[in-house]
């Protein structure tokens, strides 16, 4: 991937070895204080994405969505916060929950179904599923 942030890149995963592939190839590029917005509908691989860029990460514990805590740590070779807001009523609540300190930490933050209003320079991902079933990776911001 080359550093053109206006560059929009397309990938068809057909399985989970694809969407690991993926992922290790944007972890690579990984320096930490990143932010990527992952959007997609249920079920699109959201978490399958996280999972697979946690690994490339070198993170050891198991991955699984934070739904109910909002957030999750988890240590590799650069921290990783995995929040996942789709419980989340409105930004409002993640600041008195202090969640936005981690947008401006030295680690990766992961968020799915975004509800910050402030993030910029954010590698955005949008995850669909298409007619064969296999998962259609659309980023931009690398």
């Amino acid at each position: 991937m080359n550093n053109d942030k206006d560059c929009k890149y397309t990938y068809i995963s057909r399985n989970l070895e694809d969407t690991a592939d993926i992922a290790e190839r944007i972890a690579d590029g990984l320096k930490g204080g990143e932010i990527i917005l992952l959007n997609g509908e249920l079920g699109a691989g959201k978490t399958a994405f996280t999972k697979c860029l946690a690994k490339s990460l070198g993170v050891e514990d198991i991955v699984t969505s934070p739904t109910f805590t909002f957030m999750k740590e988890y240590k590799g070779r650069l921290p990783l916060y995995h929040f996942d807001m789709y419980r989340v009523q409105d930004e409002e609540e993640l600041y008195e929950l202090g969640l936005n300190d981690y947008l401006y930490m030295n680690g990766v933050c992961v968020i799915e179904w975004n509800k910050f209003q402030d993030v910029s320079k954010a590698i955005v991902i949008n995850v669909s599923v298409n007619d064969n079933e296999d998962r259609v990776f659309e980023i931009s911001g690398i």
